[in-house]
């Protein structure tokens, strides 16, 4: 593995042993041991979109591997000026190990790829979120034991986090059903993806179906970072497209909730689920750390 541009490059094989060594460093952490995999390397961190999780775990796991990471703005980087990614890529290369970068446009990942020399590691486009996938996977398995055999869903927009789980969760074995309104379906890459996996991949519009004996429920914003201005039009094609009591009754026993955050409490999940599976949902964004770490060690180390 060279890169960590989308999930729909991994094999399950590397899936897993990405879990396995997000696991071991996570116990690592627990217990104070040091582990400095990646002392003296750098990470530089490319940043078109605004962020909490992403910076500061990143951040963070670089400290304690024994690296450092370096903040980059768009704003006030020559990219955010129009030099085209594939010369900062070149440049960057010859300052760093390593890249992450946080955007808009999956093209851009992969053209920094294609003409950097350095490993490139994708915090986030529209189009993906792989490395918030690892986190939601190391989660779920480290609350029920196992990822093959499980069933998978998630309720609303067919945005980048559909996109990540549903790769991912095919790939590790579980079943996966997703909800989406009429219009804001996953990609098409995606889709197609999906359909060599029979039926152990369901697409419908109908929540309640989709909710059926699941026992993980995932879900996301209405409406995603850049997609403020459609806020009104997305409440009213999302209306129905929420994780509630009602839709928890037909789950199985024990079900887990997870969501990415940040959280509209009365929109996509209600305030009360939410605090029901609180635990849940911040052990996944700790994961973050564990999960991000494990990638820059197989990349960078």
């Amino acid at each position: 593995m060279k890169h960590f541009l989308k999930l729909l490059d991994c094999t399950t094989e590397e899936i897993i042993e990405l879990l396995d060594l997000a696991d071991q460093l996570k116990k690592y952490v627990k217990e104070g041991k040091e582990h400095h995999f990646l002392k003296g390397k750098t990470l530089g961190m490319i940043f078109e979109k605004s962020s909490t999780r992403t910076r500061v775990s990143f951040e963070t796991g670089m400290y304690q591997l024994g690296g450092h990471a370096l903040f980059i703005s768009s704003k006030d980087a020559q990219i955010g000026r129009g030099e085209p990614t594939q010369d900062t890529a070149r440049v960057l290369s010859r300052y760093l190990d390593g890249i992450m970068i946080r955007t808009f446009e999956q093209e851009e990942v992969e053209t920094l790829a294609n003409f950097g020399s350095i490993p490139i590691i994708n915090g986030l486009t529209d189009f993906c979120h792989p490395c918030q996938i690892m986190a939601d996977l190391q989660t779920i398995r480290e609350h029920k034991g196992k990822l093959d055999g499980l069933r998978m869903c998630y309720i609303g927009d067919g945005n980048n986090m559909a996109n990540s789980l549903i790769v991912g969760g095919l790939k590790v074995g579980m079943t996966v059903s997703v909800a989406c309104p009429e219009g804001y379906r996953p990609d098409s890459k995606v889709l197609d993806f999906a359909k060599e996996y029979g039926d152990k991949f369901l697409l419908t519009d109908d929540p309640k179906v989709a909710a059926k004996n699941a026992d993980v429920m995932i879900t996301d914003v209405w409406a995603s970072m850049g997609q403020e201005e459609e806020q009104a039009i997305r409440a009213k094609a999302f209306d129905g497209y929420q994780i509630n009591d009602e839709l928890m009754t037909l789950t199985n026993d024990g079900c887990m909730v997870q969501h990415c955050l940040p959280a509209h409490r009365g929109e996509e999940i209600t305030a009360e689920v939410f605090e029901a599976h609180a635990d849940e949902i911040f052990d996944e964004a700790e994961n973050r750390l564990h999960a991000q770490k494990a990638i820059l060690v197989k990349l960078m180390g």
